[in-house]
C-alpha cells in the first residue's frame, strides 16, 4: 500500500489501437493557457499528450480542482482488439500541497508534545494531519470516479458507433 493516492484499471476493447488513440487524439488537446480561444470547444474532454504507444491527458474542467487526477496510459494491440492500462495519480503539485501541510502538522504535533507537553494540541495537529489526508484521499477518488465516466463514455460511444 502506497501513501499516495493512487488508481489503476486495465480495460478490453475490441477497437483497434489506432482506433482508440485516433478517438482520444480527436478528444483532447494540448494545452495552451495564455490562448483563450482553445479553451472553448465544447468535443474537447481531455487536456493532455497522445503519443504512439499510449497517453498523458487530464479531464478538461472550467475551474482549478487540486485533486484532479493525472490518467496515464498505454494501448496494447490484440488479436480481437487492444488492452488498454489506465493509471490516474495525482498531479506533482497536489502531491506536494497534500505532503507539505501533513508533514507541517506532524511536526507541529510532535513539538507540542515532546518540547511543550501539551497533549491537547498535539492531538488536535494529529487530528487535523490525518483530516487533512482523508480529506485529500476523498477529493482524488471523486475527481477520478468523474474522470472515469468520461474516459469510459468515450470509449463505449466509439464501440456503439461501430455496431
Amino acid at each position: 500500500m502506497t501513501l499516495l493516492p493512487h488508481h489503476s484499471e486495465t480495460l478490453v476493447s475490441a477497437l483497434s489501437k489506432k482506433e482508440i488513440l485516433g478517438h482520444l487524439i480527436r478528444v483532447t488537446r494540448e494545452v495552451n493557457y495564455l490562448d483563450a480561444r482553445t479553451m472553448s470547444d465544447p468535443k474537447i474532454k481531455f487536456n493532455g499528450m497522445i503519443g504512439q504507444e499510449g497517453f498523458r491527458i487530464s479531464k478538461v474542467i472550467d475551474r482549478g480542482d487540486t485533486f484532479l487526477p493525472l490518467i496515464t496510459g498505454e494501448v496494447e494491440s490484440t488479436p480481437r482488439g487492444s488492452i488498454i492500462f489506465i493509471r490516474y495519480r495525482l498531479f506533482p503539485g497536489a502531491i506536494f500541497f497534500l505532503a507539505f501541510w501533513s508533514l507541517i502538522l506532524l511536526a507541529f504535533m510532535v513539538f507540542y508534545i515532546a518540547a511543550i507537553g501539551n497533549l491537547t494540541y498535539g492531538f488536535i495537529c494529529l487530528g487535523l494531519a490525518v483530516f487533512n489526508y482523508v480529506l485529500g484521499m476523498f477529493f482524488f477518488h471523486r475527481q477520478v470516479k468523474a474522470s472515469r465516466e468520461v474516459f469510459h463514455e468515450l470509449i463505449n460511444f466509439e464501440m456503439k458507433g461501430k455496431d
